[in-house]
């Protein structure tokens, strides 16, 4: 039997950082807020988990406890990249004390859960292991179809859904990811030191790069990004664990570590992604909206996603708040924030993109960067999102990192 449909202020689809902190934050606004997310509970996926201290600052301003952090995070004083030949820097975030949280790697399955719970403890109904089949939007309204058939009539759809998001296919604005062919994999190794403080590592190889972040319960997690065919045909023919041994032999031993990852015992499932990329023509029009992943995933070398998802949701509730209140132009300043928020940093990722799939290039820029603590100390503070993106532009900036 159909059952019957609900109404609501707002629907949310997806129940990762991005929809459940926008969901918290309109139902503590007084909206009546649904939100649907398919996994009966928060699982390991392919996410990030390298995270800067602007995002620990993002989770405290929206309400997560800090002794919550505390429990959902390890500290990591610095990401440590390194090249193919050797030539490393470390990013520190800030070297001056200005700081007043660390760069950290969260345990991404408890995070959410946490975030999930802060919903249900705003009033939101959190409605897990539902998946969402059908989206329509029209103004005025839109309407999710859950599987079973229930369907929720609200307001204003939030699509919070990741990669492929069936929300932006709904309004007709997905497109094609900028940077195709790329393939993402992730997984946690048993770490036999996670008692003392540990950098994280970006280790940038010849047609991939693999970043190694410390994460509470005694682990680390590895995050493989592959953009070349010589790692093409081997996952094609033998999968995804020969590909994650063959990255891992490659990755040097550091100077804070005794291990080989590539010895070290795997905690999980290799979880993997494809494309690697999320682009969109627009991020709102009224009934719609969208945030995080959906609303444009570009770059995980610079470990900026969560940082985003809890920036975007905030925006998006303060838009769609001030449109149920009858605000007709909040979308549209949804859609200029965000432009004016994180345009500048896309082409930074873009032109940090460009290098990486230039080998002889990054390591040049990686030789100067180690040389040239001022202009690293600018790079870490940029990648982080501590000061605009527009300081990596700067043509002075330039200059100062690009010279020989």
């Amino acid at each position: 039997m159909t059952s019957p449909s609900r109404r609501a202020d707002v629907a949310v689809v997806g129940g990762g950082p991005a929809g459940a902190v926008v969901a918290t934050l309109l139902a503590r606004g007084g909206r009546d807020v649904v939100l649907a997310e398919r996994s009966p509970q928060p699982r390991w996926r392919a996410c990030g988990v390298f995270s800067s201290p602007a995002s620990v600052a993002a989770l405290l301003r929206v309400g997560v406890p800090q002794a919550h952090l505390v429990a959902l995070a390890r500290p990591i004083p610095a990401m440590r990249v390194e090249t193919r030949r050797g030539t490393w820097f470390r990013l520190t975030y800030g070297d001056d004390g200005s700081l007043t949280a660390p760069a950290v790697g969260f345990d991404r399955p408890a995070l959410d859960s946490a975030l999930l719970g802060l919903a249900v403890e705003a009033g939101v109904e959190v409605r897990t292991g539902v998946a969402v089949t059908d989206v329509a939007v029209r103004l005025g309204g839109s309407t999710v179809t859950l599987a079973g058939g229930q369907r929720i009539d609200a307001r204003v759809v939030v699509g919070a859904d990741g990669l492929r998001s069936l929300v932006a296919r709904a309004a007709g604005v997905a497109q094609p990811p900028t940077l195709r062919g790329r393939v993402g994999l992730t997984f946690h190794l048993r770490d036999s030191r996670h008692d003392v403080p540990r950098d994280a590592r970006m280790v940038v190889l010849d047609g991939a790069y693999c970043g190694i972040a410390p994460v509470p319960r005694g682990r680390v997690n590895v995050g493989i990004v592959l953009f070349g065919a010589r790692y093409a045909s081997l996952l094609r023919a033998k999968g995804a664990a020969a590909v994650a041994s063959a990255v891992l032999a490659q990755v040097p031993v550091a100077g804070d570590e005794s291990e080989r990852w590539a010895d070290a015992e795997r905690c999980d499932e290799i979880e993997g992604a494809s494309p690697l990329g999320q682009r969109v023509s627009r991020r709102s029009v009224d009934p719609w909206l969208l945030v995080g992943d959906a609303a444009g995933f570009l770059d995980p070398f610079t470990g900026e996603g969560l940082h985003r998802a809890v920036v975007s949701a905030e925006l998006g509730a303060a838009a769609i708040g001030a449109a149920l209140d009858g605000d007709g132009g909040a979308f549209g300043a949804y859609e200029r924030a965000m432009a004016d928020r994180f345009a500048t940093k896309d082409v930074v990722s873009r032109v940090v993109q460009t290098f990486l799939a230039r080998p002889a290039a990054f390591e040049y820029a990686a030789s100067r960067l180690a040389r040239r603590a001022p202009v690293r100390e600018t790079m870490g503070r940029v990648m982080g999102d501590l000061v605009p993106a527009r300081r990596a532009l700067d043509p002075t900036f330039l200059a100062s990192l690009l010279r020989p």
